[in-house]
């Protein structure tokens, strides 16, 4: 069977365009915390020491009073002060937000879908997650990265940071890992190109994330390979809301919609949709009908019933395509069915802006619930 490479990447929380997810879902937070059947769509670029908040938002609590303080609080909370990549003291908080439009309320007044668009989920067994291997693995590298530095336990570490994995496939499973990179922001006190650094990201980073299964001496590990990585965060570049719905979702590995995630309620099916179908698809492969599945969603903006459903198990199916099918539809897929089967309409949505949507796992208060397992209510 012939062998190829597939890369994913990831990004860590004090990336900027993940401050500005960070941001936008905190934004998002407080509104359903306060009034759970807000219209939240909530746009941020952030860049130096300066942040605009922009998009819409229909609801009877108002954000304004509390907006400069949801902003500074979450950036405290990525890790960043004066001279890391943000100064909090310092920075401008601009307020940009609107009403969302009448006419979109219209549709979703009634229970349709606050857009029009394609939604994909995807599920395979390359992973105890049932996700595709490389981006869990790229996941997993930023995420270590934040616990080191959050722990003291790697000093002198900042939050923004990259990592890269290539995989090396045969068919369509994974039998070895051929590279890793990481570019980790650090303080004065560290040079990139000393082989202390290397040797201490290598082994406090990024051999626990391989482990034992996936490790191999003589890999390739890049680690900051422009030999610096001081200036970081805001302060070296801007961040803007939706720009990583590849990091977000599937690597690359499954298909994507173009619809961003973060600062849009659930009635927005770009995040709703997209959330549903990929529990279809996790619990179809947990159930044993395919060892991959990809679940495709469409619908009109207005509409509650979608205009499409469909998948492709990539040849690996288990059952006939009518039971597989059957069970697809066996899920609410109506925005109001998703909303209330997977209870979206609560303030769950910060953890979601960092380490992916997806693969992670499900929280006793409501988190990633679509990553639960449970069989079609039906």
């Amino acid at each position: 069977m012939t062998r190829h490479l597939f890369t994913s990447e990831s990004v860590s929380m004090g990336h900027p365009d993940k401050v500005a997810d960070r941001i936008a879902d905190a934004v998002l937070d407080h509104m359903l915390e306060h009034d759970p059947c807000a219209r939240v769509a909530c746009e941020i670029l952030v860049t130096g020491t300066t942040v605009v908040v922009a998009g819409e938002i229909r609801s009877g609590h108002a954000i304004g009073p509390h907006l400069e303080g949801i902003v500074r609080s979450t950036i405290a909370d990525i890790g960043y002060d004066a001279g890391t990549g943000f100064d909090l003291d310092g920075a401008e908080v601009l307020d940009r937000l609107q009403v969302q439009s009448g006419d979109i309320a219209l549709g979703v007044d009634t229970g349709g879908a606050g857009d029009q668009g394609m939604m994909f989920g995807h599920a395979a067994r390359q992973t105890e997650a049932l996700m595709p291997l490389p981006i869990m693995l790229a996941h997993g590298l930023v995420a270590r990265q934040a616990e080191v530095r959050v722990s003291g336990e790697f000093e002198g570490l900042r939050p923004d940071a990259k990592s890269q994995v290539t995989v090396e496939y045969e068919g369509r499973e994974p039998v070895g890992v051929r590279s890793v990179l990481l570019s980790t922001q650090h303080d004065e006190s560290w040079h990139s190109e000393d082989d202390e650094f290397k040797a201490r990201v290598t082994e406090q980073i990024v051999r626990p994330v391989l482990g034992a299964r996936w490790w191999r001496d003589g890999m390739e590990v890049l680690v900051n390979p422009t030999g610096r990585f001081v200036t970081g965060g805001p302060e070296g570049d801007t961040g803007v809301t939706g720009r990583k719905i590849i990091v977000d979702t599937y690597g690359g590995w499954g298909r994507h919609g173009g619809g961003a995630f973060s600062g849009k309620d659930p009635t927005k099916v770009d995040r709703s949709a997209s959330y549903m179908a990929r529990h279809v698809a996790k619990n179809a492969v947990a159930a044993g009908l395919a060892d991959e599945i990809e679940v495709r969603l469409s619908y009109a903006i207005g509409r509650a019933d979608p205009t499409a459903v469909s998948f492709d198990t990539f040849g690996t199916a288990r059952a006939d395509d009518a039971d597989i099918e059957a069970y697809v539809r066996g899920y609410p897929l109506t925005p109001n069915g998703i909303i209330e089967y997977l209870g979206l309409r609560r303030p769950i949505y910060v953890p979601t802006s960092y380490h992916g949507h997806f693969g992670r796992e499900p929280g006793a208060d409501g988190t990633f619930s679509w990553e639960r397992i449970g069989p079609p209510p039906g």
